[in-house]
């Protein structure tokens, strides 16, 4: 099932009221200004966060906001305008955890199209065990891949970069991983 917001009501331009419409020129419907005529698209929105790895663990967040109080997940969020996807990244692993880390590569992209969201997270070596998690989180804590809660698991896309991240320790090789999350 594919993905279709229709979530903006007033124009961004004027405020006058929108309708949904396929513009001259465009394949699918977008909001269109009743009186303006601006066109506002509606796109996905970028998850970004790390894998913050000591060792053979990994550190995760207790989630102190919906959705999915009190679940694990890794550190992660919307990322802001002005940003690039690893500042972003980093930012979310400070907000969340009180982490201090030295990032990585890019490690996984994962589609989550009945959402409207891109879920990329970075490899980040943490530089301390020091935490200091933010308001958004419950507790964070270092894990190791027989420790980690798997029944807790906030996300999908968690449990799948967290399977990811621990193959490709075993085999001493990481690469990039991308999948579509149904």
């Amino acid at each position: 099932m594919l993905f279709q917001a229709r979530s903006i009501k007033h124009c961004k331009a004027c405020g006058g009221s929108v309708h949904y419409q396929v513009p001259a020129d465009d394949n699918r419907e977008r909001a269109v200004c009743s009186d303006c005529h601006a066109i506002h698209y509606e796109n996905p929105l970028n998850v970004v966060g790390t894998v913050p790895f000591w060792q053979d663990q990994v550190l995760l967040c207790r989630r102190n906001i919906e959705p999915r109080r009190g679940l694990w997940t890794l550190p992660a969020g919307f990322m802001e305008l002005g940003e690039s996807t690893a500042e972003g990244a980093l930012r979310e692993t400070v907000e969340e955890a009180g982490a201090d880390v030295e990032m990585g590569a890019l490690f996984t992209l994962l589609n989550v199209v009945r959402v409207g969201q891109v879920h990329l997270f970075y490899l980040a070596r943490l530089r301390s065990t020091e935490f200091a998690p933010g308001p958004e989180t419950i507790e964070a804590q270092l894990f190791t891949e027989a420790q980690i809660p798997w029944e807790e698991i906030a996300f999908k896309t968690t449990r799948e970069t967290l399977l990811r991240y621990f193959e490709d320790r075993r085999s001493g090789r990481f690469g990039v991983h991308t999948a579509d999350i149904a």
